[in-house]
């Protein structure tokens, strides 16, 4: 089969790949519909993180062909959905709606790497979410979002308890961003105040809900907040980049009592103890549980309730990846759909 290798930083190739086999009673093979590039891929692409020969991908929609013997949720011919992490969905954690650090996990990128034409899946059963039936083309990418991009902004949202009443702040216009406008908008949200600089993506946000734009950052961004909401800060926060400037601006923005989800895939942030002390403020993140909202957010597509899928704003083939990984890295697409 024919997938996506990233060599050394900036080197994305499409080579032959080995096809993926059952290894375990508890996996199932996907033939992959469509596959996309992720905004944490591009951290190994600019060489923040370590990269050799790695297979890359772990957003995935597509159709079961075969299961191993102990599978019992899904069938060959079953079109699914797969979160990003393995998990059992049975231990403890994962009964507990974490399944991201589910006593099985394994994140799909590199031992797996779905920008490819078969994937295996192992733990089929505690991983994949099948469609009420075979979906319409319409609605595929939009699926595809659920598997990452939708279902970690959905839980940003929900850690950062947005709802009714509430004034959410999202800080990053990237598409976990965008995803955590639509849930916030979702879940009731009075008021969305999205920080982007980004003309496309300011309109993007808007419709999905966005009630004010902030366009400063740092120290001016967190004032900018302050400023509309009567000098208190956001009730909850949205932080869905990483950086250290955009987790101080989130924490900043959030007030006192309030709830900061944190999902930006973070690299060498240093949070002073003193000042997060004094916050006072609720903190929860991570590596989404996406499993455990999986079915509610397959359902809420389906039903065409929300649109995800205009997150992805350039679409290729997979044999085109290195051009998508480019147009991401500079910031030319928010996020490359891959069709297989």
């Amino acid at each position: 089969m024919r997938g996506v290798v990233m060599h050394t930083p900036g080197d994305v190739r499409v080579e032959d790949r080995a096809d993926p086999e059952i290894l375990e009673p508890t996996d199932a093979i996907i033939k992959l519909t469509a596959t996309c590039i992720c905004g944490s891929d591009l951290w190994p692409y600019r060489g923040i993180e370590p990269v050799d020969h790695t297979a890359m991908g772990h957003e995935y929609v597509g159709v079961v062909e075969q299961v191993g013997s102990a599978v019992t949720t899904v069938v060959p011919g079953d079109f699914v959905v797969g979160s990003f992490v393995i998990s059992c969905n049975e231990c403890e954690i994962c009964r507990a709606g974490f399944q991201s650090k589910c006593v099985h996990a394994e994140f799909v990128a590199g031992g797996i790497g779905t920008q490819a034409e078969k994937a295996r899946i192992p733990h089929a059963d505690g991983t994949l979410v099948k469609t009420p039936g075979e979906p319409d083309p319409e609605i595929i990418p939009a699926l595809l979002a659920a598997s990452d991009v939708l279902g970690t902004g959905w839980f940003a949202a929900v850690a950062a308890e947005a709802g009714p009443g509430k004034t959410v702040a999202v800080v990053g216009d990237g598409a976990v961003g965008l995803m955590g406008v639509l849930a916030a908008k979702r879940l009731g949200a009075e008021r969305i105040i999205a920080m982007s600089r980004h003309p496309e993506r300011q309109e993007l946000a808007r419709y999905y809900g966005a009630t004010d734009i902030v366009e400063e950052r740092g120290e001016a961004g967190v004032a900018k907040i302050k400023e509309l909401t009567g000098g208190l800060g956001a009730h909850s926060v949205i932080e869905a980049v990483g950086t250290q400037e955009s987790f101080m601006q989130a924490v900043g923005a959030t007030r006192g009592g309030g709830h900061l989800g944190y999902v930006g895939v973070n690299h060498d942030v240093q949070i002073p103890g003193i000042q997060l002390f004094f916050a006072g403020i609720h903190t929860l993140g991570g590596p989404a549980p996406v499993r455990r909202f999986l079915p509610e957010l397959i359902q809420l597509i389906w039903d065409r309730e929300i649109d995800p899928g205009k997150v992805f704003d350039l679409t290729l083939p997979l044999e085109q990846a290195a051009e998508g990984y480019q147009a991401m890295d500079e910031r030319r697409a928010t996020k490359v759909l891959l069709t297989v």
